[in-house]
Parts: C-alpha cells; structure tokens; sequence
C-alpha cells in the first residue's frame, strides 16, 4: 500500500464521511464526530467555523481559535443573509471546513446553503457543541463537544 505525502488518518476519514454523505443522498460534504473535528482543526488541516450567535459564544462558550461566523443572530436568532458570502471571504471555497452549532442541527443547514453556493468542502461536526437536549431538557449530558471533553473557553 503506497501513501502519499498529504494523505493523514484525519484526510482519509473525511474522504469516508463524503462517502457516506454521498451514499446517504446528503447535498453537503458530510457528518464529522467532535473528537475527529478536533484533530483537523488542531493540525491544521481543516477550519473550524463556530455558526452560533455571539450571545452563545460569549454565554456558553467556544473554541479557541475558532472562526465565527453566525448563521442567526441576536436572541431571535435572525437568519444572517450573508453567511455564505462572508464564509467565502474569509475560507475561500477549497479549504476543508467545519461548522460547528449548538446540537448539529443549525451547523447542517448552513452545510446546506453552503454547498448549493458551490463549496463543497464544507462539513457538519456532529452533537454540535453542548448536544442533544435529554429528557430533562438538560444539554452536555451525553454528547457534544463539550462532553467529548475538548478544549473550549468561556469569556
């Protein structure tokens, strides 16, 4: 088996979430879990772009080093008009990138829009930052970013 230079664990394991993506019908790049979101990101091979509001940001925490770029904002959470323009400007459409929401849910609508805009590098990290909400309504209890225990911050 002969590899290539740029080939790496992560690489190839995005090049099997597309596949699956692909093979399942979806129209964006495809799911990545948390713990594999944090490996692109943490070597550089991938871009990590937080879709939440900035209220979110600041209140629940974030990634460091993570792009914002909201999908909704303020409270209401207001569809943002200019989210894949704004993505484009600052990722260009070839970089790998990763969005990442609250639960998974927002960050698979803005892979969406994205890839009907033509990036088709653009992927979902999945149970989002905080989770699935259980049956106490309670976040973080048993997925999520931040139940993965990765770095994150708090302001």
């Amino acid at each position: 088996m002969s590899t290539t230079l740029d080939t790496t664990p992560e690489l190839e394991a995005l090049a099997q979430a597309r596949q699956a993506a692909a093979a399942s019908g979806l129209t964006y790049a495809g799911g990545v879990t948390p713990q594999l979101a944090w490996r692109l990101f943490d070597t550089g091979q991938a871009v990590l772009v937080d879709v939440r509001s900035a209220e979110e940001r600041k209140f629940v925490g974030h990634v460091p080093g993570s792009v914002h770029i909201a999908w909704a904002t303020g409270t209401s959470l207001t569809r943002n008009p200019r989210f894949v323009r704004e993505l484009e400007a600052k990722l260009g459409k070839e970089q790998p990138v990763l969005l990442l929401c609250r639960s998974g849910k927002r960050s698979v609508v803005a892979a969406e829009a994205a890839a009907a805009a033509g990036l088709h590098n653009v992927f979902n990290v999945l149970e989002g930052f905080e989770g699935e909400i259980d049956a106490n309504q309670h976040r973080g209890g048993s997925d999520g970013w931040r139940f993965h225990d990765l770095p994150w911050v708090q302001d």
